[in-house]
């Protein structure tokens, strides 16, 4: 059962691990072609946290942004495969803050086909938070094992 939990971690982090590799390759000086397409996606979300939520988000640089993903990606995936709920707290920080900024579906009309593939990755992006926190809720009700202790001998007198 233990081989197979370790299998179904690496399979579950083999996403993040491929895509933190990828953008570690292509980073840069100005953070890559990540750091490119996310600017855009940022600012529109600024704005929406300015108009919606009266939140004013500090400028940031992206490819500190992009930098600090493939970090998260990256520590969190190799501490989640030797089944570490911290390692599980790192990838559920990196998904909160990725998923509204990368998978922007609010921003188009239903009609739209971008609405419909961003919302499906959005979707597919909550899911695997609920898997995450699905491990860390799993690992918290086992119980732990205990060392037995020996008894104290009785002294004799």
């Amino acid at each position: 059962m233990a081989f197979m939990s370790f299998v179904g971690r690496v399979l579950f982090v083999s996403v993040f691990i491929l895509s933190a590799w990828q953008e570690f390759n292509d980073f840069g000086g100005d953070g890559g072609p990540a750091a490119r397409a996310l600017h855009p996606k940022f600012n529109v979300f600024s704005k929406h946290m300015v108009l919606h939520a009266g939140v004013k988000l500090p400028p940031v640089e992206m490819k500190h942004l992009i930098a600090a993903s493939i970090a998260l990606k990256g520590v969190g995936s190799l501490l989640f495969i030797v089944g570490s709920s911290f390692g599980a707290y790192l990838l559920i920080l990196h998904q909160v803050l990725a998923t509204p900024i990368l998978y922007d579906f609010y921003n188009y009309d239903p009609d739209h086909k971008e609405f419909a593939q961003l919302f499906v990755k959005f979707t597919q992006s909550l899911s695997s938070i609920g898997a995450l926190l699905l491990f860390i809720g799993m690992k918290n009700s086992m119980p732990r094992r205990q060392l037995k202790k020996k008894a104290p001998k009785a002294k004799t007198v």
